[in-house]
């Protein structure tokens, strides 16, 4: 099993935009991070990048048991069936997390609270305070 934590803010919503991931073993390894500069767009788009960059990099390293650790409530609620995601471009997003989905044997989505996300929140705001 390996974790996957992840984050996407925008400072305006839409405003400035980054996201960022961390990647650990069972034993709280990093096995890999990455804060990633989107420009212009949204909060919910941010979240979904970072969500997504994650689990590519989580596809690359070889892992097959992932729990994916966020703190967007509405990310974890879409994924799961219990929202429904109306937007065209959030549609578009959630299609890409489904179509990554398989490569895994067991990937779980859990909604954690910030203060359990601090890596990941942190990244994104070193990333957001370079670029603006």
């Amino acid at each position: 099993m390996h974790y996957l934590y992840t984050d996407g803010g925008a400072r305006g919503n839409p405003g400035p935009a980054a996201s960022a991931f961390f990647l650990f073993t069972i034993d709280m390894q990093l096995v890999d991070c990455n804060g990633i500069y989107l420009g212009e767009t949204t909060n919910n788009v941010a979240e979904y990048s970072g969500l997504i960059a994650g689990l590519k990099s989580a596809i690359k390293q070889g892992v097959k048991e992932l729990e994916c650790r966020l703190d967007s409530e509405l990310v974890v609620k879409q994924i799961g069936g219990e929202y429904k995601v109306k937007e065209p471009q959030m549609q578009k997003l959630h299609a890409q997390v489904c179509e990554l989905m398989p490569e895994f044997t067991t990937v779980k989505f859990k909604h954690v609270p910030r203060a359990e996300n601090k890596f990941a929140d942190k990244l994104v705001n070193i990333v957001l305070d370079a670029r603006i």
